[in-house]
């Protein structure tokens, strides 16, 4: 089947290509040793310039490029000490191009300006082929372990969160996102091939012990599945079923309940058509995004909320676009990309919800006119102690991206050159939380 230009951006957006068989990485490297010592101090052997100097060739089923070495850039801002001393960004890369990178934002506030540091995951792991894979589409922090899901890879790669050197993968087909309860991650996972349209099998959620990244159960749930989170000992799971909305058989709307005791489905809530996202607040509320049909049936955000007896039911919905969000305490913030096939047109909206009146107490996060020139949003995070914030371009989706910093004002700090697609961050805390 052919698709046109706009069934391509869907399909980006449900990224879950068959794992391309390149040949292998060649690498003339020099590694230097790591340093011992707390989460904050471990960065510091990566300042030092002449010891980046590495050559990576990759041959594949395409021209010869150069994977580009890990380079520090100083940012000219500035860092408060406090518990988090870093932040991961996973660059998802363009489809099909192998080059989801992983960048590291040193915010210890050893030094007098913050420093960045663009693709260390080849840096620290030089003798693992391919480096990090093909399409990066989560990253998550959970004890000391990085995990890092690279959905057109079918791995989920874990690192050391001190220093991101690998400790191993698991393999999982065509993951998408993780969480954690206790000792098990839990990923998400479409199970069939790139775009397998009206063949398309349900999806899953794997079980994984997260000491020995063995998968120990797993389960059923809708077609596409997503986000997840855990509220008490239920997963809840966003269900897309974006390859059957491509094709005409109409997009999932349901969240599926999982009972984490027994690792099975004991409910579905109907929701919207085409759920992504999907985060609780404090009050154990879940706030999920509804992609809509890009033409009749707009994005939105709805609320669940438990009823009299236990379950959760759609508690509202709020008529706002909302491509990503990041919740702290009641303040959800986000930002809004709207495509319309019957315009052609992309609509980008900014904002913060108050999570316990359901209102939208802001459509701007920043006056700055920086942010009027981002191309593509594409990431948010918000710095849940001192409420700063972070912003992600992706430009054009073939070539380096941006992060922008923000003060908790909304005024404009700094920005920064990434990686391909930045899409996915998580803070690095002084000790395991």
């Amino acid at each position: 089947m052919n698709l046109d230009k706009r069934q391509l951006g869907q399909l980006r957006q449900h990224s879950s290509c068959s794992l391309d068989r390149w040949s292998r990485v060649k690498k003339l490297s020099e590694f230097f040793a790591e340093r011992s010592g707390k989460a904050e101090r471990s960065w510091l052997s990566l300042k030092n310039p002449l010891l980046t100097l590495i050559i990576l060739l990759l041959s594949a089923c395409r021209n010869d490029v150069m994977v580009v070495p890990m380079e520090d850039i100083n940012t000219g801002g500035k860092t408060v000490k406090s518990e988090i001393v870093g932040m991961y960004l996973l660059n998802e890369g363009n489809m099909g191009s192998n080059k989801a990178t992983l960048d590291y934002l040193d915010l210890s506030g050893n030094d007098s300006t913050t420093h960045y540091y663009r693709n260390i995951y080849s840096e620290r792991n030089p003798n693992t082929v391919m480096a990090l894979g093909d399409v990066g589409n989560d990253c998550q922090i959970y004890g000391s372990r990085l995990w890092l899901v690279i959905n057109c890879s079918n791995k989920v790669e874990v690192a050391r969160a001190e220093d991101a050197v690998r400790i191993g993968k698991v393999d999982i087909p065509n993951c998408r996102y993780v969480t954690f309860k206790d000792q098990y991650a839990y990923v998400s996972s479409y199970v069939g091939s790139v775009y397998s349209g009206s063949s398309s099998p349900l999806g899953s959620v794997y079980k994984v012990d997260t000491l020995s990244l063995e998968k120990t159960d797993s389960c059923s749930v809708g077609y596409q599945p997503e986000e997840m989170a855990v509220i008490d000992n239920k997963l809840y799971v966003a269900n897309s079923g974006g390859y059957q909305g491509m094709t005409g058989q109409g997009y999932e709307s349901t969240v599926s309940v999982i009972d984490l005791q027994t690792m099975q489905e004991t409910d579905k809530v109907e929701v919207a058509p085409n759920l992504h996202h999907l985060k609780a607040d404090q009050y154990h509320q879940l706030w999920v995004t509804a992609r809509g049909n890009y033409m009749d049936m707009p994005s939105k955000i709805y609320w669940l909320e438990k009823g009299v007896d236990g379950k959760m039911h759609v508690g509202g919905h709020l008529d706002q676009p909302v491509s990503d969000l990041c919740i702290v305490g009641d303040s959800l913030y986000f930002y809004g990309s709207q495509w319309s096939e019957i315009t052609m047109t992309n609509t980008v909206t900014y904002g913060i919800i108050n999570v316990r009146t359901h209102q939208i107490v802001s459509t701007s996060l920043s006056d700055a006119p920086e942010v009027s020139k981002i191309r593509m949003p594409y990431g948010i995070i918000v710095n849940p102690i001192h409420r700063d914030f972070y912003l992600m371009d992706a430009k054009n989706y073939v070539s380096s991206g941006e992060l922008l910093h923000f003060l908790p004002d909304g005024t404009f700090d700094w920005k920064v050159k990434t990686g391909d697609i930045p899409a996915h961050a998580t803070f690095l805390y002084k000790t395991a939380r």
